[in-house]
C-alpha cells in the first residue's frame, strides 16, 4: 500500500525547465469514479510545458484556470493499487494506460501516484511495456481523433463546426512534423486504413520514417513540400502555426487541411481553392484508448522512444524538448 506521501515534480512558479521542483507531496486518494495508479511511466506531451510557461500561447478566453503550486503530466502508465467503490471494471494490480482530465490541466501525472478517472484509462497493451505505454495516449488519441473517430461531441475552441475525419483508403495523405510525437501515429494511423502517406521532416528522420511505412519523404530542410507536390487529399499539418496555410496549394478541390496545433486561413482562399480546413482539441477517452491498445499490442502502431529520463530529471526531459526534432516520445520513468 502506498504511504501517506509521495514525490511528485511541481511547479511553483512559471519559467523554463528550471522551475520544475521535486517535491514531497500527500499521496491521492481515489474520489467517486477513480483509482489510485502507482505511476511507472509519465508521457512527457507539449502542453506540460505550456503549463510551465504560464499557457502564455494559449488566448486568455480559452485559457483553462488554475492555481499554483500544480502538477503537470497528464499521460500515465502503472499499476491499479486502489479502486473506489463505485468504479466497475478495474481491479486491484490492473496493469493501465491514459491520458488524464485533458484538455484541463489537471492530469498530475508527474508523480509516483495519480488519482485517475476509470473512464480515462484502459488496460495497458499487454504487448508493451510501461515505457512505450506511457508515451502513447495523448499523442495517438490525437491522431486518432483527427484522422479515424472524433469520438466525442465536445466543441472545439478552435472552430464551430465539428470536426469530421475523411475517408482515408485510397486517398494521399501528406504528414508534416512526421517524425514526432502526433506525426509518427498519424503515419501509422493512415497506412493501416490504406492511405499512401508523404512523410516531411529533417533529413535525420528519413530511414526511422520509411521504417514506419512512409511512401514518400521530404526533408523540408531542403525543399519546400508545397513546391514539390500536389493533388493531395489530406494534409495533418502537426506542426500548424503561420506557415500552414502554405500546405492549401498541395491540396486537390476537395481536400482538407487538419492542423494539430490551429493557425490562421483566409476563407477567401480556402473557399476559392475549394478546401477544407479543420480541427478539434483531443480529450481524453478510455474506451479509445482500449481499442488503440489492440493495434499496439499487435505491433500495427508503435511507439517510438526519444529518450527517457527519471522523474526525479523532469527538468531535463524538458532540456530535451525544448532542443527539438525529437523522434517519438520522451518518457519519464518512475523507480519506487
Amino acid at each position: 500500500m502506498p504511504t501517506h506521501t509521495m514525490k511528485a515534480v511541481r511547479l511553483h512558479e512559471h519559467g523554463g525547465p528550471e522551475v520544475l521542483a521535486y517535491d514531497e507531496v500527500p499521496t491521492p486518494v481515489p474520489g467517486p469514479g477513480e483509482v489510485l495508479v502507482r505511476v511507472h511511466a509519465v508521457g512527457v506531451n507539449p502542453p506540460d510545458w505550456y503549463l510551465r510557461d504560464g499557457l502564455s500561447n494559449i488566448p486568455a478566453e480559452v485559457r483553462p484556470k488554475f492555481d499554483l503550486p500544480v502538477i503537470p503530466g497528464t499521460d500515465v502508465s502503472g499499476v491499479v493499487e486502489a479502486v473506489a467503490a463505485d468504479v466497475d471494471g478495474f481491479s486491484v494490480g490492473d496493469e493501465v494506460y491514459g491520458l488524464l482530465r485533458f484538455p484541463s490541466f489537471d492530469g498530475q501525472a508527474y508523480a509516483e501516484y495519480v488519482a485517475a478517472p476509470a473512464s480515462h484509462i484502459a488496460r495497458k497493451p499487454a504487448g508493451i511495456d510501461h515505457v512505450h505505454a506511457a508515451g502513447a495516449p495523448m499523442s495517438l488519441l490525437t491522431a486518432w481523433q483527427f484522422l479515424i473517430e472524433l469520438g466525442h461531441d465536445h466543441p472545439s475552441p478552435f472552430q464551430e463546426a465539428r470536426h469530421v475525419p475523411v475517408a482515408l483508403d485510397g486517398a494521399t495523405v501528406l504528414v508534416n512534423g512526421a517524425a514526432g510525437g502526433v506525426g509518427h501515429f498519424a503515419l501509422q494511423l493512415a497506412k493501416w486504413k490504406g492511405a499512401r502517406v508523404i512523410a516531411v521532416a529533417s533529413g535525420a528522420h528519413e530511414s526511422f520514417l520509411r521504417e514506419l511505412g512512409a511512401d514518400e519523404f521530404i526533408d523540408y530542410t531542403k525543399s519546400r513540400p508545397e513546391e514539390l507536390v500536389n493533388d493531395i487529399d489530406l494534409v495533418l499539418d502537426t506542426v500548424g502555426g503561420s506557415e500552414s496555410s502554405r500546405f492549401l496549394r498541395t491540396l486537390k478541390r476537395g481536400g482538407a487541411l487538419f492542423p494539430v496545433f490551429f493557425g490562421e486561413y483566409d476563407e477567401e482562399e480556402t473557399a476559392k481553392l475549394g478546401v477544407t480546413v479543420s480541427g478539434t482539441q483531443v480529450r481524453s477517452h478510455g474506451a479509445q484508448l482500449a481499442e488503440v491498445g489492440h493495434l499496439l499490442d499487435a505491433g500495427t502502431v508503435r511507439v517510438a522512444i526519444d529518450s527517457t529520463f527519471r522523474l526525479a530529471d523532469a527538468r531535463a526531459a524538458h532540456e530535451r524538448a525544448a532542443r527539438g526534432h525529437i523522434q517519438g516520445k520522451i518518457v519519464l520513468t518512475v523507480v519506487q
